[in-house]
């Protein structure tokens, strides 16, 4: 609550006894001293009666706060590519993210199709293994997007549209937008990726 300006406090002055002429004459009986004038109320201010602060009641002078700003989401990049080079699309816009500085444990890929190499490779030592090297968060992870509930959201998500059913690459595409923080990489052919997004709508 912002401080008001203090008030002047009035004195009354109090005068004394009035001094005895010099001359022979006899002195006055002195008049008697007025006491302190009292002193003039004060005007009360907003939200005082008498004096006495009065608590102001919750919500009388309190503001409905704005609502919050929705959150922005990813930025979306198209990276044109048939089908079949999708996943080599995928690999590229991986590549560059390194070199531009982004830490590998920021990088997600998901395959709608045919899994990637290095996936397929890593689940023949078992699901467990697997997952382990995700949760670690060490390296690039890739992973089928059917798989995508599975894992935890990223700063960057690439997606690759190498394929798979429709419906599957459907669900893809808001999973891994959940997914990505600040940026999602979709790869494939823009014309189906178009239907997919205007069939999911």
């Amino acid at each position: 609550m912002p401080l008001s300006p203090e008030e002047p406090q009035i004195h009354a002055s109090v005068p004394g006894p009035r001094a005895t002429p010099a001359s022979g004459r006899t002195a006055q009986t002195p008049r008697p001293v007025p006491g302190p004038r009292p002193a003039p109320p004060r005007p009360s201010r907003p939200g005082t009666a008498h004096g006495t602060a009065v608590p102001a009641q919750r919500g009388s002078r309190a503001q409905a706060a704005p609502p919050a700003p929705a959150a922005a989401g990813p930025q979306i990049q198209l990276i044109p590519a048939p089908a079949d080079g999708a996943l080599d699309a995928a690999e590229e816009a991986v590549d560059l993210l390194l070199d531009s500085g982004r830490a590998p444990g920021d990088v997600l890929v998901l395959t709608t199709g045919e899994q990637h190499p290095w996936a397929a490779h890593e689940l023949s030592f078992g699901e467990k293994t697997y997952w382990a090297q995700h949760d670690a968060r060490e390296d690039v992870f890739y992973a089928a997007a059917s798989a995508a509930g599975r894992t935890t959201g990223r700063p960057v998500v690439v997606v690759a549209v190498n394929g798979g059913a429709d419906d599957d690459a459907v669900r893809a595409l808001p999973d891994a937008m959940a997914k990505a923080g600040s940026l999602l990489i979709v790869c494939g052919d823009p014309q189906r990726i178009n239907s997919l997004i205007g069939s999911g709508a």
